[in-house]
């Protein structure tokens, strides 16, 4: 058994500063000193899948990150891990428990998973070794990580049996509780807007300086066919995961960072919203394209007819809210976010379809990745990125 100490100490040496997780009991000392930790930046992800790509919005400015969850939860990460990390090579360390380990008794959800837990890993591509419980193995489990990830452009994982760590703890508090920012109604219930139309109004309106995370379909196509330029980041997968991942980079960068969301992938991953308002990074504008379908798909109806984004937001702590649904308004809605701090969310009622013969970015993810990296390593005038 080790002291978290053991462990966080000499990572932070090699550059691990940014945590990310969702707890589980095998986890609780790690985490509990994560959180507390003063020269580190931990974030309480929702999900595990929102976890792995905070790290990844993290990784893209600059950050060496760790992501912590339970076995049980690495099958939520698989999508981000597969979809995400593996085409985009985003390098993670992953801290993942050993629940259900064979010849441990634990609880029955967690059998299969323990028996698992190392060829699913396998599976998706993933190095990995058993975490260490002894202060001298450390440095070495550590460099297998950084060798691994350096080699490959890809996660590598430890494997934390029980009793690994040892419990010295809890000595943090919540994020603080926010008051309700301010909503504004600017729609005008007539004919709605094309996806491509607010999308030419943003490029037209926003500073050069500013990033843009796109979710997966057809919104990353129709921004890539108006401009492509290195501050675009188009997710080709990870449904669900481009807010998520607009944190990381809030979080770690000095310019504005605009997220375009789907009303199918924000529905996805929904607590993706109360961990930004937790947070609360004042350089973020979440936008939500909200066509009422899953338009790469076919047009499969979703059931954001009957969801108000604006006020969930509003309710899990954003600075502001607009409901916009003509690209007039839409304008002035962006001109404010723009204006003020965040984060704030702009809720776009459009219509659904799309530009005819419709391409796809004819860049290769790692480069995208790469250059949208070096984008943010740039200089760029900045206002505070820390939570407030």
């Amino acid at each position: 058994m080790i002291a978290a100490d053991d462990f966080i100490e000499p990572a932070l040496e090699r550059g691990f500063g940014f945590y990310t997780g969702v707890p589980c009991s095998f986890l609780t000392p790690f985490i509990n000193r994560a959180s507390a930790h003063p020269r580190l930046d931990y974030v309480a992800a929702a999900s595990e899948g929102e976890a792995v790509a905070i790290a990844a919005g993290a990784w893209l400015a600059g950050r060496q990150t760790v992501v912590m969850c339970q076995n049980s939860g690495l099958g939520n990460t698989v999508n981000p891990l597969t979809s995400l990390n593996f085409p985009f090579r985003i390098p993670t360390l992953l801290i993942v428990t050993w629940r259900g380990q064979p010849s441990i008794k634990d609880e029955p959800q967690h059998e299969l998973m323990g028996q698992i837990t190392g060829a699913l890993l396998d599976t998706i591509r993933i190095e990995h070794r058993v975490f260490p419980t002894e202060a001298k193995d450390v440095q070495d489990a550590i460099e297998f990580t950084i060798q691994s990830m350096d080699r490959r452009q890809l996660p590598a994982a430890l494997i934390m049996a029980k009793d690994s760590v040892r419990d010295d703890g809890l000595s943090t508090a919540p994020p603080p509780l926010r008051p309700s920012g301010a909503y504004r109604d600017r729609r005008e219930h007539g004919r709605l807007p094309g996806r491509y139309d607010l999308l030419e109004a943003l490029l037209a309106a926003i500073p050069d300086a500013a990033a843009v995370i796109a979710t997966t379909g057809k919104c990353g196509r129709e921004l890539f066919t108006l401009a492509d330029r290195p501050q675009h980041l188009y997710q080709v997968g990870s449904m669900g995961c481009a807010s998520g991942m607009g944190l990381g980079v809030a979080m770690n960068a000095t310019r504005p960072v605009v997220v375009l969301d789907g009303d199918g992938a924000a529905l996805m991953k929904l607590g993706s919203l109360a961990t930004i308002g937790a947070y609360a990074p004042r350089n973020l504008i979440h936008v939500v394209l909200d066509n009422g379908v899953h338009d790469s798909t076919g047009g499969q109806a979703t059931v954001s007819s009957s969801v108000d984004f604006a006020r969930i937001a509003l309710s899990c702590g954003y600075a502001g809210a607009d409901s916009v649904d003509t690209a007039a308004g839409f304008r002035d809605a962006l001109a404010e976010a723009l204006g003020g701090d965040g984060p704030r969310l702009l809720h776009a009622r459009i219509a659904p379809g799309s530009i005819a013969k419709l391409g796809r970015p004819t860049i290769a993810p790692p480069e995208v990745a790469r250059r949208f990296k070096d984008f943010l390593a740039s200089r760029a005038p900045g206002a505070s990125n820390r939570p407030g």
